[in-house]
């Protein structure tokens, strides 16, 4: 009898433990599937951001018209402001400035940077918790927790559409689940004819020229970040001096494919201070030590940014 006991809890746990690694998989691929359906499929969507600042209305339109990713953002209400995107050229347009165009593979501005994350990176130090299943933009959708690991950046919930995989409604949580910004869908059309039409002008439109950005030369510090979160890396460093100022700054950029922050530091006379401002999913670590001023500015909660601060030790010059 025991031994009959034992092989049915042994073959339960394997059900389990496989029922488990199905779930994280599929989690996994329904995520990295709606980052190549929001930039494959042909559809048309009124969103809402809200943030603690407000509620901004968003029309956001994306085709794929012989082979080129085409599509526009406009924000509805207020002086107008447009972002349009044609293959890798991102042009802005907003009253009462010069229009201009970047390099970039889609539009950032107002879109949930998330869902344009290489997922199978982001797993090495988040988790992707299948939480059920809701209703979204009158859409059903899989309802997905993005947590960090280890406890030092914010997390995520998605609804991602059952039937086109696109994400319907993705709110940014702050370590103790409060919102700090939620990004809304509010009307949707999939109608490829419709929204292809509504883009065609962008393949022959005159779009502004690309902004040249100056070359970066190869700096050195004489100052060291001791303390990263997993999986955090240096994208970029400078060294810059303010306009109509005497103030050389010197910058350190880091990102981990999701939350992007940088760290600041300039020489100061001014004595020991330290500062902290939130704002959003903003954060603004100041403190000053050894006759410098040391910045983390970024993504990041306050209690992160703060140790990233404390453990810069600076170098004989």
């Amino acid at each position: 009898m025991k031994q009959i006991w034992f092989a049915v809890c042994l073959a339960t746990g394997n059900l389990l433990y496989s029922g488990i690694a199905s779930a994280e998989i599929s989690t996994e691929a329904l995520l990295q599937d709606m980052g190549k359906a929001s930039q494959s499929l042909n559809y048309e969507m009124g969103f809402i951001n809200i943030t603690k600042q407000g509620i901004d209305s968003y029309r956001y339109r994306h085709a794929i018209s012989n082979r080129t990713s085409l599509a526009q953002l406009v924000l509805m209400d207020g002086p107008r402001r447009e972002i349009v995107q044609r293959g890798k050229d991102i042009s802005y347009f907003e009253t009462g400035l010069q229009p201009f165009t970047l390099d970039g593979d889609h539009i950032v501005d107002s879109l949930p940077s998330i869902v344009f994350s290489d997922f199978s990176l982001l797993s090495k130090y988040y988790d992707f918790i299948a939480v059920g299943r809701a209703r979204a933009a009158d859409r059903l959708s899989q309802v997905i927790r993005v947590v960090s690991r280890d406890g030092t950046r914010f997390s995520y919930v998605i609804w991602v559409d059952e039937e086109t995989k696109l994400p319907m409604r993705v709110d940014l949580l702050d370590r103790d689940g409060e919102t700090l910004e939620q990004f809304r869908v509010i009307g949707f059309n999939d109608v490829d004819k419709e929204v292809i039409s509504s883009l065609a002008d962008l393949e022959k439109a005159n779009l502004p020229p690309v902004l040249s950005l100056p070359a970066s030369e190869q700096v050195k510090f004489t100052w060291q970040v001791k303390w990263l979160p997993a999986g955090i890396t240096e994208v970029a460093s400078s060294r810059r001096t303010l306009p109509n100022m005497p103030v050389t700054i010197e910058s350190r950029l880091y990102t981990d494919g999701l939350f992007s922050f940088s760290v600041n530091v300039t020489a100061t006379t001014n004595g020991p201070s330290e500062q902290l401002i939130r704002q959003g999913r903003r954060t603004v670590q100041t403190e000053i030590r050894n006759g410098n001023e040391i910045t983390v500015v970024g993504e990041l909660p306050p209690s992160t940014a703060k140790r990233i601060a404390d453990s810069i030790v600076f170098s004989a010059k």
